[in-house]
């Protein structure tokens, strides 16, 4: 079709210069219906080449622009997953630090165990006691290679059972003051403690605590720096 369209054109192109031209003028050679074909066949093979090459360029950019897209579809898809397990992913809130630090809790009462004596005992936790008391009967004071001990009973399994004696060294004497200005020497020996899960060293002085509800005492100074009292609870370590 494309072939016939251009032949006519020529034909008419050359027939029309032949009516216009004068008797004078000699016209153009005759054309030659073979060079014309040829001539013919190479346009149309050069203007099928100039498409094919513009075809080819669309093909490359329609692939590049495909593989952009896919490359866009799968970032979008990488973000959704992301802000959806951001979403339902629980961020923990953050405690505040607390009021007392690292010391730890005790109540007005607890169950104290002392290593030195391998027994536990309800104690009363009093801040306002400067130092910590255990209840020891018949104590006696002796010498021991040129050094102060003291030989001293506790009723470990409560009063109605004999008690159990213990020897421990004197660390040195404290004067306690009691009613009437009268001052109380009593000897103090070293104990380490454990309440609960919590272990600690400590002084503990000797005397006859009978008549009072609890058979050891801590005071300020095994409280201070390590531990709180909460006075409106007990046991908080168990029992």
């Amino acid at each position: 079709m494309f072939k016939h369209a251009l032949a006519v054109a020529i034909v008419a192109v050359c027939a029309g210069c032949s009516t216009t031209s004068t008797p004078e003028t000699v016209g153009p050679a005759p054309v030659n219906a073979d060079e014309l074909k040829l001539s013919l066949d190479n346009s149309e093979a050069r203007m099928l080449a100039v498409i094919d090459r513009g075809n080819l360029d669309t093909q490359e950019k329609l692939s590049e622009l495909n593989s952009a897209i896919a490359s866009l579809d799968k970032n979008l898809a990488s973000l959704k997953q992301r802000n959806q397990l951001a979403a339902t992913t629980t961020v923990p809130l953050e405690c505040p630090p607390s009021a007392i630090g690292d010391k730890f809790m005790l109540g007005e009462v607890e169950n104290v165990f002392i290593d030195e004596l391998k027994s536990s005992f309800h104690t009363r936790i009093d801040t306002g006691a400067e130092s910590s008391s255990l209840d020891a009967r018949n104590i006696l004071l002796f010498e021991r290679d040129g050094e102060q001990w003291v030989r001293f009973d506790v009723m470990v399994q409560g009063e109605a059972k004999p008690p159990s004696t213990f020897e421990s060294k004197v660390v040195r004497f404290v004067r306690i003051k009691q009613e009437g200005d009268v001052d109380d020497r009593r000897p103090v020996i070293h104990a380490h403690l454990k309440i609960g899960k919590y272990s600690a060293e400590t002084d503990l002085n000797l005397t006859d605590r009978s008549h009072l509800d609890y058979p050891l005492l801590l005071g300020r100074k095994f409280i201070k720096d390590i531990a709180v009292v909460d006075v409106s609870q007990q046991f908080i370590h168990g029992k």
